[in-house]
């Protein structure tokens, strides 16, 4: 038997360090990717004023130290660069195939391996299939009537037109979320008129923002990254278990918002009625200066229907507009929605998530053997840093893959009680969070399932995944003489 193969799907954060991870180990690894370039949510997300809200220290890779970040919170195309240079440094990018869409991938029980259905009617089978898709690469649009019928450009931000010229344009946004407070404070001086149609307010606190005018020395790196880490611990006991102690943050917040908009009217609009860490803080600190401009004007009605001409809200209001632009987010509870994932006895991933995603830890899933997931069900983070997370998982499936490399030719399945207890588990515990309490946001189903954060400490995690705990798995070789059907990397 030789090397393991496996099969990356998508090239984010998530799939280039899974390469870069396995590809140590000795496996052979392909990456799929559907674009045609690397990048993920930071290359579909390049609406003007993108930047990230986790500092830069921390929102890399520990394997990949960068000491040279241009400020404290990067911008798009720096972390872009980022994730491209250190694809670069470890080889990784003669092993991605780009421009190429997986439709699905089944497991083959008796070679046990996993195949994959490409757009275009190849398949490519693999060992190991590790989905590193993210949770925020299909973006949603609000369900209103007449959307098609808009006569001039309408776009999503992470779909930006860079084609259209908004000066001196009417320009409707819908939304104001993480993505809005971003691109709303970007444009603003350009339109004719601004329009943003808020859902609900948020909660948008100060930035402490940098810029950074002299590389790190590789000790200042490590300390303020530790630093950095364990300070956004501390947030967790407020997020995870005592949300109540968010009352003292909640009233800062208000004296800041008076400060920010004297104007009455404007300020009852934007005044968040939301319990304060329920939907995901926002950090800006152009976002409310960008509000009092002149040209810019906030709709609190809710948006009935779209016309050829503008925006009706429920008020009955048109509001005429040239551009209409969707910062709505993301279908981020649509785990691997686009992938038909088939496991053992045919059964369907997504039939297994009928009633909202649910995986081990994130990672696995009972009946889909050998299957890791990247930015899985629950490992979410509202107070840390998702590539923290990432590379936790990381450990959790370079772990797993070298006892498969030892008894290879093996697959390994969650039993169902270990899947059972923990996904119980998940839901009582993510009950007592803040995310659960009072508000209605996207981290949580229609029905009520928690699919996105994780309901502890980062740290709590990391201990969790350190190791995999072979008890919670049944391990089964494959008969070597069916696993010589995988010789060949494609069929």
């Amino acid at each position: 038997m030789g090397a393991l193969r496996a099969a990356v799907v998508g090239a984010g954060f998530g799939g280039v360090g899974a390469a870069i991870e396995l590809r140590e180990m000795g496996v052979e690894v392909t990456v799929l990717e559907r674009a045609a370039s690397l990048g993920g949510v930071w290359r579909e997300n390049d609406y003007p004023g993108a930047a990230c809200d986790v500092p830069s220290y921390l929102y890399s890779y520990s394997f990949a130290p960068k000491r040279d970040w241009t400020r404290k919170f990067s911008h798009q195309p720096e972390i872009l660069e980022y994730l491209a240079e250190v694809a670069e440094r470890f080889g990784i990018l003669e092993h991605i195939r780009f421009d190429t869409t997986v439709l699905g991938a089944t497991f083959d029980e008796a070679r046990g391996i996993w195949v994959l259905e490409l757009a275009g009617g190849e398949t490519v089978t693999a060992d190991i299939l590790v989905t590193a898709c993210g949770q925020m690469s299909a973006p949603a649009y609000p369900p209103v009537p007449g959307r098609d019928d808009f006569a001039g450009p309408a776009f999503h931000s992470a779909r930006w037109r860079h084609d259209v010229d908004l000066a001196g344009k009417r320009v409707a946004v819908v939304g104001t979320g993480a993505s809005a407070i971003q691109f709303v404070p970007a444009i603003a001086a350009e339109p004719e008129s601004l329009t943003v149609f808020q859902r609900s307010p948020g909660y948008v606190i100060a930035k402490d923002d940098a810029v950074y005018d002299a590389p790190l020395s590789r000790w200042r790196l490590r300390a303020e990254r530790y630093r950095t880490f364990l300070l956004k611990e501390l947030f967790s006991i407020r997020f995870n278990h005592y949300p109540a102690l968010f009352a003292t943050v909640e009233r800062k917040f208000r004296h800041y918002l008076r400060d920010q908009l004297p104007d009455d009217e404007l300020r009852a609009k934007v005044d968040p009625v939301d319990r304060f860490g329920c939907k995901r803080i926002l950090i800006s600190n152009d976002w409310y200066a960008a509000l009092r401009r002149p040209n810019v004007r906030v709709v609190d009605h809710a948006v009935a229907r779209i016309t050829s001409g503008g925006v009706v809200t429920a008020d009955g209001t048109e509001h005429p507009a040239d551009v209409i632009v969707y910062g709505t987010g993301f279908r981020a509870t649509e785990f691997l929605a686009s992938l038909r994932i088939v496991g053992r006895d045919g059964q369907e991933l997504s039939q297994a998530w009928r009633e909202g995603a649910e995986a081990y830890l994130g990672i696995t899933v009972t009946g889909f053997p050998n299957l890791f997931l990247v930015y899985g069900p629950n490992t979410n983070v509202g107070h840390n840093s998702i590539v923290f997370m990432i590379e936790a998982q990381l450990a959790y499936i370079t772990d797993a893959v070298r006892r498969l490399q030892r008894q290879a030719p093996a697959v390994m399945d969650l039993r169902p009680e270990v899947h059972s207890s923990f996904s119980t588990t998940m839901q009582k515990r993510s009950r007592r969070t803040v995310y659960a309490q009072g508000c209605t946001n996207w981290f949580i189903t229609e029905n009520g399932k928690h699919t996105q954060n994780w309901p502890g400490s980062a740290i709590a995690y990391w201990l969790r995944t350190r190791r995999v705990r072979w008890a919670d798995y049944r391990v089964t070789a494959v008969p070597r003489d069916r696993a010589q059907m995988t010789a060949s990397p494609t069929s």
